[in-house]
């Protein structure tokens, strides 16, 4: 990997993360329906006040920011919310205003073998400002998975939205991915 695109390069062998869930359209979906894309992934859930929406929206932004070479990747959100975040309440809150990202979400079991492939932590919270009482803290980290389906990049939340575009872009060129 080049070195030059910065320090959340993931070093070491190739690690592929595979997971088994239902997307915001109610299909069964694994990692390897998306071989050959990029997959920029996040995980949180619908009712997230702020990191979430924050998060989406400078993704998004990216994804604009990239142009034609947006379509190599497919953005992926999976919740760390299951019990709240069926695909009809996942599709509602994409479709309008992320409608980039393909929402996934499954079993409480399910859900928690895809945040133990991608090394997310998540826990349910008391939240008095929440209208169901609970809230689900996560990392905040953006991870980018090869075509080839393994691990290539990770983007913390420090990171703005022009330096993600550059790196996602050197990702795609570092490839030989041709949109």
């Amino acid at each position: 990997m080049n070195s030059s695109i910065g320090a959340e390069l993931l070093i070491g062998p190739p690690v592929a993360p595979s997971f088994s869930l239902t997307d915001h359209h109610g299909r069964p979906v694994t990692e390897a329906d998306y071989r050959g894309r990029f997959l920029l992934v996040y995980f949180g859930f619908t009712h997230c006040r702020v990191v979430c929406p924050r998060t989406l929206t400078r993704l998004s932004g990216v994804l604009d920011d990239l142009g034609t070479a947006a379509r190599m990747i497919q953005p992926l959100y999976i919740t760390v919310d299951p019990e709240r975040d069926t695909p009809e309440v996942m599709r509602a809150f994409l479709e309008d205003r992320f409608p980039a990202f393909l929402g996934l979400t499954g079993s409480l079991e399910r859900v928690a073998a895809a945040k133990m492939e991608f090394r997310v932590f998540a826990e349910r919270r008391s939240d008095p400002l929440d209208g169901d009482g609970y809230a689900v803290p996560h990392s905040a980290t953006t991870f980018l998975v090869g075509p080839d389906g393994a691990f290539r990049a990770y983007f913390p939340e420090t990171l703005d939205r022009e330096a993600v575009g550059q790196r996602l872009r050197a990702q795609i060129e570092s490839a030989g991915v041709v949109p």
